[in-house]
């Protein structure tokens, strides 16, 4: 069974735009719901929320506490909405889920050990998809599912989600044929990676000068034109 993560909350009064005044006193509005559970709007603080999320991520059951005489709740983070220049927390779904119904939860994939190719400096590991999709019941859910890449030994040679070896009790959703990890050559992955860098070069240049002074540039650009067609036309 996964560990379970423990957070108290508190019933919300306030709605809407309101919803600023929590956040400048350290509160994170919340909304709890469920198949069986009508959509109930949350406060908890702000420190709390997020040691809990460093902590459970999206597939770690949370146990929701609302006041002294209310039973825990099950829950997992299902949205997590942060703001995008500070990246700080402005709001969170917590969905209950019912301990004997299996749901649906993206499971990352750690990569262990070392691929003996790769350790020789004769081929490059390249990551494919980091997560899976399984179902199963929620006391089933796994924190992340091992792969052990020191069995890939040949270049081209792959690990698929079809290898991954899980409790028969969950479910992989995936496409079996999804790649995970393989080992390709290191010339030709050199070559991938220095198309890959100049092409980000030259789009970071550009958006570069862009964020400076877009409203500038995108003048000049047109005074530019405009300038060149009148020359054309004389």
């Amino acid at each position: 069974m996964m560990e379970q993560i423990e957070l108290r909350v508190q019933e919300r009064s306030l709605i809407g735009k309101k919803t600023k005044r929590l956040r400048r006193s350290g509160l994170i509005p919340a909304i709890l719901y469920g198949p069986r559970t009508e959509p109930s709007p949350l406060q908890v603080k702000e420190r709390d929320l997020r040691l809990a999320l460093d902590r459970a991520g999206t597939n770690h059951l949370i146990v929701l506490t609302l006041g002294e005489a209310d039973e825990p709740r099950m829950t997992l983070a299902r949205e997590v909405q942060r703001d995008v220049v500070t990246h700080s927390l402005l709001h969170v779904d917590f969905y209950e889920v019912v301990m004997t119904e299996k749901i649906t939860a993206d499971i990352p994939v750690t990569l262990v050990g070392e691929s003996p190719i790769v350790v020789r400096n004769a081929g490059l590991l390249v990551r494919g998809i980091d997560s899976v999709q399984v179902q199963c019941l929620p006391s089933q859910l796994l924190g992340s599912i091992v792969v052990d890449v020191s069995v890939l030994e040949e270049l081209e040679q792959a690990v698929l989600v079809e290898n991954l070896e899980v409790d028969e009790f969950i479910e992989i959703l995936t496409n079996p044929e999804e790649v995970l990890v393989k080992v390709l050559p290191l010339r030709l992955e050199e070559l991938v990676a220095e198309e890959v860098e100049a092409a980000e070069v030259e789009v970071i240049g550009a958006g570069e000068e862009l964020a400076a002074e877009p409203e500038e540039v995108l003048e000049e650009a047109r005074e530019a034109e405009e300038a060149e067609q009148e020359t054309e036309a004389n």
